[in-house]
């Protein structure tokens, strides 16, 4: 059977959902996610530029590496709503993501180094290979819903401060890191659907097997009774008798 055996798919599903949990990591800790730019018509003073993050916030003026001024507890005076969402938001997406790696570990793992027949009787209490790739899957697509929605809001949310205050605000790169990430949680989840529907069929090289058992090894169902039938018809040696005069 196609699902007890390591595929490409399941392989490049398990690489992929990882580089978008690495993506959700930095856009969480990047304080990357707004810019506050201050203008003074002072020429004697530098514009000051503020990097607000969804747990510290930094003050730099322009041309300048060194924070001026490096908030550390801004996580609990945050005034922004949509970045107090992704406070939130955030961690519960990278949990749901690293439990869907985690499920797809423990199925990759069953089928490279579990190559006994298991005993029909106790099959449902073993770990079911495609089973865990599909909940995998799910854990992905929630994974995803949950991050880019509150990262699509940052955006509108910024058009929406502009218009109450000044329009000093604009999204910043963390943006986009936690919306490319979630396109890979979305295409790691499409990936492991697709593999789950096409496992037993097989009908591309890309999901045929990284490696080949012997053929007793990984089948649970002995040939068709109809086959066995018919083989043992033509393999029973009927004596004839002959009539003689």
């Amino acid at each position: 059977m196609g699902c007890r055996d390591v595929h490409a798919a399941t392989v490049l599903a398990f690489l992929s959902g990882t580089a978008a949990l690495a993506g959700l990591i930095a856009a969480d800790l990047l304080p990357n996610w707004r810019q506050m730019r201050l203008h003074t018509f002072n020429k004697n003073e530098k514009n000051v530029t503020v990097y607000i993050g969804l747990w510290i916030k930094c003050s730099r003026f322009d041309g300048s590496k060194d924070c001026v001024i490096y908030d550390t507890e801004w996580y609990t005076a945050i005034d922004q709503l949509d970045l107090r969402v992704l406070q939130f938001a955030l961690p519960v997406s990278m949990l749901t993501a690293v439990s869907a790696l985690l499920l797809c570990l423990i199925g990759m793992c069953n089928t490279a180094f579990i190559s006994t027949v298991p005993n029909i009787k106790l099959a449902k209490c073993l770990v079911n290979s495609a089973g865990c790739h599909l909940v995998a899957g799910l854990f992905f697509l929630l994974a995803c819903l949950i991050c880019l929605v509150p990262s699509v809001w940052v955006i509108f949310y910024n058009n929406h401060l502009n218009k109450i205050y000044e329009p000093v605000f604009s999204f910043d790169i963390s943006v986009y890191i936690a919306i490319a990430s979630a396109g890979g949680l979305l295409f790691t989840a499409v990936l492991l659907f697709l593999w789950y529907c096409a496992c037993k069929s097989l009908p591309s090289p890309f999901w045929q097997p990284l490696y080949s058992h012997a053929p007793s090894v990984h089948s649970y169902a002995s040939q068709p009774y109809s086959a066995r039938s018919r083989l043992s018809a033509i393999e029973i040696d009927i004596p004839v008798v002959t009539h003689t005069a």
